[in-house]
């Protein structure tokens, strides 16, 4: 299972295994990962679950879509990595993912 890394606001690092076919931030969820808010469960209409992707994994990720960005626009922090979690399918290719939790 691929390995995904989420740093904290203060910079602590958690690993956790996620299953394919599972976004992001069902994978944080399940792990317990606590910066990971995700208050819709995951259907695109808020912003508790935006990160932000390590810059050498944009390429892999990829841009958010636009009604993915229309709700990053009611994020703090947002820069050129946001992306929300639920919107990112874990696959194998994403294996070694760092995702930085902005505070």
């Amino acid at each position: 299972m691929p390995l995904l890394y989420f740093v904290s606001p203060d910079g602590e690092t958690r690993s956790v295994e996620a299953e394919p076919g599972l976004s992001v931030m069902e994978a944080a969820r399940r792990a317990g990962i606590a910066w990971i808010v995700a208050e819709c469960g995951g259907a695109c209409s808020c912003a508790t679950c935006h990160v932000r992707v390590d810059a050498d994994w944009m390429d892999r990720v990829g841009a958010p879509g636009a009604g993915e960005q229309d709700m990053l626009d009611f994020a703090e922090n947002v820069g050129d990595t946001s992306r929300l979690s639920c919107q990112i399918v874990v696959t194998d290719a994403l294996d070694g993912l760092v995702l930085h939790c902005p505070s």
